[in-house]
């Protein structure tokens, strides 16, 4: 689990408004641990959403889910003394999921998000209850949350009550590397528990930010991802002598779709100085497709990733609550927390990180197959006495196998809930859970590619040939995965790799 982070190191601070939480942002909070605080204007919002609640309670106003009963029981009225203890029921009932726990840095970011969604000042809260949410996340307060229960609609229900019972003092936490009650480790980090008035409990659950904390890390992970398979293709182009020619801006402006030029300048780039990479007809005429069409295939996964990332970054900023507080001070019911944007998103990342994958385990054929490539046979240095790397690429097609079931679309299933009053839900939140699944293993089938040039590369005795970027690429991978001079067990180097290329960027 994540180590607490003290103040000292707390060195950099978000503010919080509701609308312009970014990408890079979200990951300094998560991942570095930056301190968090709600912007004055959206204090101002929050408090007038929180007068309208009361006023409309105050005047006998029927409002779901604040004076009524929820989804199915929406019909039934709840007297006024009983709307505080309405919201306690309702996290105690809805926390219900099972499964393992989500790791602490989903939560987070679902800790992050949801405070930016209240910061925005449509959902009621008050303003001590928000304020617990980010100071549990800024003293390093993680709620403990299972990973399953949640069918993307109310939203992320589940989930999120496991976030907010801590709120309450109920539930469980993890805080300073002990699992410990809600009611202690508030205690412990010197805060105290909040009791929820009218319309508190459905504010912090009614939302999309468990799918959405989750979809935000894939995508970061995903553009990751995409850049590692780029270079992987580059390594393997200087290990088999590709062929440049089908990377040329000219031939691709005659199908103007802006990211196939986008990997072919980037492979152009990485490959410039290359004595490697051959021109067309001078060793043949045309590559096999897994090399030829890498613009194409790499493209079409990049447009993927962009159309998810924009849809992540609008749910981030936005409003999920049901029902809604608006300016004029009327309370609306509607579907903003239904998560079929996020749904058909993660899907669409999910199959553009498996194609990522797929077009890589083939290029790992052409590597260790001596049909394919001319070189030693599974690029063993003694074929026959060893077996080289013939069953990494037996271990990239199981992965790939993996992610073509992953890949299902989650989005095309829905169960009725709630005595079918809840009857679409969006399964987004499983979507999402997939997506990581699915890039995590497409990241080790990239390894094992990077790790199958780097050792065609040694056989030929070609690293002073290669390009100046992809050479000092080899250089880091041989740090974590030095040539095999004979046959090694590699799979911990596989996984180390993998996670590298996940961590950080190539550029």
């Amino acid at each position: 689990m994540d180590e607490p982070v003290t103040q000292a190191e707390q060195v950099e601070v978000v503010e919080l408004d509701g609308d312009r939480l970014s990408r890079a942002e979200l990951r300094l909070i998560v991942e570095r641990k930056a301190a968090c605080v709600i912007s004055e204007e959206a204090w101002i919002r929050v408090h007038e959403s929180r007068r309208r609640i009361e006023e409309q309670v105050a005047a006998g106003k029927i409002i779901y889910g604040v004076n009524t009963g929820f989804g199915k029981l929406s019909d039934v009225s709840i007297d006024a003394e009983d709307v505080g203890l309405l919201q306690l029921n309702l996290l105690r009932a809805d926390a219900v999921g099972v499964g393992e726990p989500l790791p602490a840095s989903v939560v987070r970011a679902m800790l992050v998000l949801r405070a930016n969604a209240l910061a925005k000042g449509y959902s009621g809260i008050r303003a001590e209850t928000l304020q617990l949410l980010v100071d549990c996340l800024n003293r390093g307060i993680h709620p403990i949350v299972p990973s399953k229960g949640s069918l993307g609609a109310s939203g992320d229900l589940a989930p999120l009550a496991h976030m907010a019972l801590i709120l309450v003092g109920e539930g469980y936490a993890e805080y300073e590397g002990e699992r410990l009650p809600g009611k202690v480790a508030l205690e412990r980090a010197g805060l105290a528990a909040v009791k929820l008035g009218a319309k508190e409990g459905l504010a912090l659950i009614n939302g999309t930010q468990c799918m959405t904390g989750v979809g935000a890390i894939a995508i970061t992970e995903a553009e990751h991802l995409g850049l590692a398979a780029d270079m992987a293709a580059c390594l393997t182009m200087e290990a088999l002598r590709g062929i440049i020619d089908a990377f040329s801006p000219e031939l691709l402006a005659t199908r103007p779709h802006k990211e196939l030029e986008l990997v072919a300048g980037r492979i152009r780039t990485w490959l410039d100085g290359s004595r490697r990479i051959t021109q067309q007809g001078e060793l043949r005429v045309q590559d096999a497709y897994s090399i030829r069409c890498i613009p194409q295939v790499h493209g079409a996964s990049w447009q993927a990733w962009g159309y998810a990332e924009d849809k992540i970054l609008t749910e981030m900023n936005a409003t999920t609550d049901n029902p809604i507080v608006l300016e004029d001070g009327r309370v609306l019911s509607g579907g903003q927390f239904h998560g079929q944007p996020i749904a058909l998103a993660m899907d669409l990342l999910k199959i553009a990180a498996a194609e990522w994958a797929n077009i890589s385990e083939r290029r790992i054929e052409r590597l260790v197959n001596p049909q394919l490539s001319g070189l030693s046979p599974f690029l063993a240095p003694n074929p026959g006495l060893e077996c080289g790397l013939m069953v990494a690429q037996y271990a990239a097609a199981a992965l790939v196998s993996e992610n073509k079931v992953l890949a299902h679309p989650a989005s095309v299933d829905s169960i009725p809930s709630s005595a079918n009053q809840e009857d679409h839900v969006s399964m987004g939140t499983i979507a999402a859970r997939q997506s990581r699944e699915i890039i995590a293993n497409a990241a080790r089938v990239i390894a094992i590619e990077m790790i199958c040039a780097s050792q065609a590369i040694y056989l030929q005795q070609a690293e002073d040939d290669l390009a100046p970027r992809t050479r000092q690429h080899l250089e880091w991978v041989r740090e974590i995965i030095p040539p095999l001079t004979t046959d090694t067990a590699i799979s911990e180097q596989i996984e180390i790799l993998a996670q590298a290329l996940l961590a950080e960027a190539i550029v």
